[in-house]
């Protein structure tokens, strides 16, 4: 079991904290969408901790393939 990375649109601020830190670029910022990738997310949760808003869980689960 893997985790999932679920963020709250309602939350985030577009600030960009979390496509900074991620390892394997798996966060994007298009327009004022913050994209997140599950292919290339590796779990590590440096995201969850980077954003200020607390828009981004981690969560058990699995992954879409």
């Amino acid at each position: 079991m893997s985790a999932v990375i679920e963020i709250d649109r309602r939350l985030c601020i577009y600030c960009n904290s979390c496509t900074g830190v991620c390892p394997v670029l798996a966060n994007t910022l298009r327009e004022v969408v913050v994209q997140h990738d599950p292919q290339k997310c590796i779990d590590c949760g440096a995201c969850v901790k980077a954003c200020p808003m607390g828009a981004i869980k981690l969560r058990k689960g699995k992954k879409s393939v």
